[in-house]
């Protein structure tokens, strides 16, 4: 679990064998995780079975996170008693109204961050418009432009080009590595990705924020890729304003409500674009003029989605107990030991990570460029490895170090090597870092 090299040469890994020499490590490295038990938290196919050949690997957790066991029971109590019984007074018998600062205050430690600042609701598209219109109107007087991210995720530049065309500003895109630079006193603010969806590199977050900072702009961060993957640390390194979604690593189901982050001294001069009922300061009041709630309420737009919400609170359970440091050092340890894997059992040539080496710049995922990618993964998913495919020849496996074993980062890298290595000889390049 120490610090990899930027090269496999200076790894001191082996040359791929036929034999399957790494399984072995998988089991004693599984016998001393201190992890390990929180896998039962949730609802899986069965474990790699290396003595029959047999196996179930999920690792497209960075895409949507298994089902925790006790999402099922919540979310039936909720349909049958909260709403089948209760009906309307579960607003406020059964804590239906108060669910998006409740449940923001259980994600707010797994992104370093205290109770009332974060508030869970509405899309991350949504959270995002929210975040950065928002931002332009705190910025400084003569602002005109908007960093965006330029390896961002599409939807955050969708997002930012039509918040500068409702703000007057423009949009610039700027490699994350060189923000820093780039930024100036026109500068609005930044919108940036913290882990880079597509090759799993981590950008540098409290540099990044503190160069924005010192030009006078503001530091909006797009999670989706590190909350419940990594420490954060949004309160410690003064970020602004922060979305994510809770799908991933924080395994709230299917299209579960993302999630805004404001820090507490911007609350008060947060203006959301977006001032719903919800938001007011007195809902019930049916007041036309608008007035914005106190503190992070204001985040809010319209009525919660309930099941979706509670379904989102059951989920976090499964972090009882657990601390973000754990799970970090743990997926280091996860990605470190694919990585040895793919270079023990991948024939030379065949695959290349795009994913760095170096921890300080890896989130929780590996990427693999290789020819007829898309060919390759619906094999390795037809063989029971679910990761997922980037056009055009990128493959990626995500590491949830809650469920995520290392046998099955061992089994995946086995069953990648048979299908590579059955594949016609084609100039993929030797495997290395991706930068």
């Amino acid at each position: 679990m120490s610090e990899t090299p930027d090269s496999p040469a200076e790894t001191g890994l082996r040359a791929p064998s036929g034999a399957r020499d790494m399984a072995s490590r998988a089991a004693e490295l599984d016998a001393a995780d201190p992890l390990a038990h929180t896998r039962d938290r949730f609802v899986l196919d069965a474990a790699p079975d290396h003595a029959s050949g047999d196996a179930s690997v999920y690792l497209d957790g960075n895409s949507l996170g298994a089902l925790p066991r006790a999402v099922a029971g919540r979310v039936a109590d909720v349909i049958a008693r909260e709403w089948g019984e209760l009906r309307i007074r579960s607003w406020t018998e059964s804590g239906w109204w108060t669910a998006p600062e409740r449940v923001g205050d259980k994600i707010a430690p797994l992104i370093g961050a205290a109770p009332g600042r974060v508030v869970v609701g509405d899309s991350t598209s949504v959270n995002l418009f929210k975040a950065v219109v928002g931002g332009v109107r705190m910025a400084g007087k003569g602002c005109t432009e908007i960093l965006v991210d330029a390896t961002t995720f599409p939807t955050d530049g969708y997002i930012a080009r039509s918040a500068a065309r409702m703000t007057g500003l423009a949009v610039r895109p700027v490699e994350p590595a060189r923000i820093a630079d780039e930024v100036t006193e026109r500068t609005a603010l930044a919108l940036v990705n913290h882990v880079d969806y597509r090759t799993g590199r981590l950008n540098d977050l409290p540099g990044i924020t503190h160069a924005l900072h010192s030009a006078g702009a503001l530091a909006v961060w797009d999670l989706c890729h590190s909350a419940g993957a990594l420490p954060v640390g949004l309160d410690a390194h003064h970020v602004d304003l922060a979305v994510g979604c809770t799908y991933k690593y924080l395994n709230g189901g299917p299209g579960a409500p993302a999630y805004l982050y404001i820090r507490e001294s911007l609350q008060e001069r947060f203006e959301s674009p977006l001032p719903g009922w919800n938001s007011h300061t007195d809902p019930f009041a049916m007041d036309p003029a608008y007035a914005p709630a106190e503190g992070i309420a204001r985040g809010r737009v319209g009525t919660p989605d309930i099941l979706s919400l509670l379904a989102l609170e059951a989920a976090l359970e499964a972090w009882d107990g657990v601390s973000i440091e754990a799970v970090r050092t743990k997926s280091l340890a996860l990605t470190d030991f694919f990585l040895e894997c793919v270079s023990a059992y991948v024939p030379p040539g065949r695959a290349r990570s795009v994913t760095p080496y170096d921890h300080q710049r890896r989130g929780s995922q590996v990427s693999l460029e290789c020819p007829r990618a898309g060919e390759v993964m619906d094999e390795l998913i037809r063989r029971g490895v679910v990761g997922d495919f980037r056009r055009p020849d990128v493959l990626r496996f995500g590491f949830t170090p809650l469920y995520t074993s290392f046998a099955d980062a061992e089994r995946a890298a086995w069953v990648l090597g048979e299908v590579l290595g059955a594949l016609p000889e084609v100039g993929a390049g030797t495997a290395g870092t991706g930068g």
